[in-house]
């Protein structure tokens, strides 16, 4: 099968290449590759950012986030059939013609619902719920306001839309482009730049009560007199966590996409919006990559899988 293999660290390192297609076993599914789901860590990995965390034996498949269709199940798995649409996280890599997944790591997509959409939401929406989480052991009631920092991308637009359903006021940082695309979602926006701070006082004159910070960009430390580190979740900044804030990583390889359904639900009912930065061909796909790593993105870029 056609697939991208990583054969070294680095931008030339990801190769297009055919390799040997995965077996499914007890308490698998194989699935064909539709669409392909560009995700930050995908070419933190490549570059060898995080070999440390997460080694690699190379050469090896890339790719984490992907919808396609159920080719075959292993035995254990009673609930999904060969036909069936789903959406999720790949444990061969998800930049092939077939990749394998834990049962528990795939859910259906609804009826109605588009692969691409269905791709770009799986993993936003794992991690906006596992913030929300998090939000809430800071103890911030229904009225509380929140800045989200990074509010358009596609973690921070999931946290922004699930904080305005709980009844939060959301304070949201964006590139000016994406600030009616945030007023669209419930947030009042505020610019990145170098008057930041000061718009986030005028947008929230009696304060702050929580931070979610899903684009970096030493958020943490910059807002620190409007608000402590140990208020603020991060979900990109993992050395934030030296001056109190609150880190939500999770392995990737152990994600599960059991809290996926009630928003893909809710996209495919129109009630939670999904954008789509951009979509590339298979052959494109170390443009998305590179598109990726510069930032400032509307949601997320997809890849469409080599079969499709």
């Amino acid at each position: 099968m056609r697939a991208y293999t990583l054969t070294s660290y680095g931008p030339d390192g990801l190769v297009a290449a055919d390799v040997p297609e995965p077996t499914s076993g007890p308490g698998q599914v194989k699935i064909r590759v539709e669409q392909i789901a560009i995700d930050p860590l995908d070419w933190k990995i490549r570059n060898g950012y995080v070999a440390d965390v997460l080694p690699l034996e190379l050469p090896a498949v890339l790719g984490l986030s992907m919808a396609g269709t159920v080719l075959e199940t292993g035995a254990g798995v009673d609930d999904l059939a060969p036909g069936d649409r789903v959406t999720g996280f790949a444990d061969t890599g998800a930049y092939a013609e077939v990749t394998v997944s834990r049962r528990e790591r795939v859910t259906p997509v609804p009826a109605g619902l588009d692969p691409v959409r269905a791709a770009a939401v799986a993993t936003a929406a794992e991690a906006a719920q596992r913030v929300l989480g998090l939000v809430d052991g800071l103890g911030p009631g229904t009225g509380s306001t929140v800045v989200v920092n990074g509010a358009a991308g596609a973690v921070g637009s999931a946290v922004t839309q699930l904080l305005v359903a709980r009844g939060h006021r959301v304070v949201g940082t964006a590139g000016p482009d994406n600030h009616d695309y945030l007023r669209r979602l419930g947030a009042e926006p505020v610019a990145y730049g170098a008057t930041m701070l000061e718009e986030i006082r005028r947008a929230a004159p009696d304060g702050v009560d929580a931070g979610v910070d899903a684009a970096g960009r030493d958020f943490v430390a910059r807002v620190a007199d409007l608000l402590a580190p140990e208020r603020i979740v991060t979900t990109v900044d993992f050395a934030a966590a030296s001056r109190g804030a609150v880190v939500a990583g999770g392995d990737p390889r152990q994600l599960t996409a059991s809290t996926v359904g009630t928003v893909l639900d809710a996209v495919a009912s129109g009630s939670f919006q999904v954008e789509v930065d951009a979509t590339y061909p298979f052959d494109r796909l170390a443009e998305a990559l590179a598109r990726s790593e510069a930032g400032h993105l509307r949601g997320k870029l997809v890849v469409s899988g080599p079969a499709s």
